[in-house]
């Protein structure tokens, strides 16, 4: 499956070459402020734990995976958009509801870029699995950042919940856009 390019971006799915674009978007505090509290990623954390996670969920045929994020204009990389079933890390993955999410670098903010490219992809992933129930996304709630592009694509929210990681409890938000 390919994602065909929106009015200023590229799409590619990436891969485990591309761990040096994901060890330098995670780099800035910013980026990474409402993802483990701003700390940045070293390259071991990419190799060692996010190249083997994305190996585990990607999948061509399906559109499931990272999509990196391309400026058509100078072919820049300014992110990335994931794909994959919800709940596939809990151990209960539903392939009928796709998660959606998104990580930008802090130059590309403001600019509409991620709710473009989180809109081209998910019309696509529809297009391609027309019996996708629904398309859902998660976030911390002070990510307005992210909670702006749910709303803007079409999600809309359905429950706060406590998200826990290694740095503790976060209240977090679920939004989704139902398909049928």
């Amino acid at each position: 499956m390919n994602i065909q390019n929106s009015a200023r971006l590229h799409f590619r799915l990436m891969t485990q070459d591309d761990a040096q674009l994901l060890f330098e978007l995670d780099q800035d505090p910013a980026v990474m402020a409402h993802i483990n509290g701003g700390i940045a990623n070293s390259m071991a954390d990419i190799q060692e734990t996010y190249i083997p996670r994305l190996i585990s969920f990607t999948n061509k045929a399906k559109g499931w995976g990272l999509w990196h994020t391309s400026l058509l204009s100078n072919n820049e990389f300014i992110g990335w958009v994931l794909v994959r079933p919800m709940g596939f890390f809990e151990g209960d993955s539903n392939t009928l509801d796709l998660e959606l999410g998104w990580r930008f670098k802090q130059s590309s903010w403001g600019k509409g870029y991620a709710t473009e490219a989180a809109q081209q992809v998910a019309n696509t992933i529809c297009k391609v699995h027309p019996e996708l129930e629904a398309l859902s996304a998660t976030a911390l709630v002070e990510n307005h950042g992210s909670l702006k592009v749910m709303k803007n694509i079409g999600m809309k929210y359905i429950k706060n919940y406590i998200y826990n990681d290694p740095r503790g409890d976060h209240d977090a938000v679920l939004y989704r856009k139902s398909l049928k």
